[in-house]
């Protein structure tokens, strides 16, 4: 199965800083199609894509993780020592 990530944060700061996501996709040079695909758990960034957004966002190389590859956990579930490596 698919690793899911969890977006919310990174959803809040694309509303902070562009507004909508389809300003946030005009600005890393991506279509609004592929940003809802991938804050919808369907597609994943790519290294550069990561790059460009956490340029555009003004997020630190420090917290990249927390914005791009915090791990869903359904509210019955909990994340596994196994996973988490």
């Amino acid at each position: 199965m698919a690793k899911k990530y969890d977006y919310r944060k990174l959803r809040g700061r694309i509303k902070e800083i562009c507004g909508t996501q389809e300003a946030f996709a005009k600005g890393i040079g991506r279509s609004y199609p592929f940003i809802s695909y991938v804050l919808n758990g369907k597609a994943y960034f790519g290294q550069n894509d990561i790059e460009a957004s956490a340029k555009l966002l003004r997020i630190s190389s420090d917290d990249i993780g927390e914005y791009f590859f915090n791990p869903k956990v359904h509210e019955n579930e909990t994340i596994s020592k196994r996973e988490e490596v």
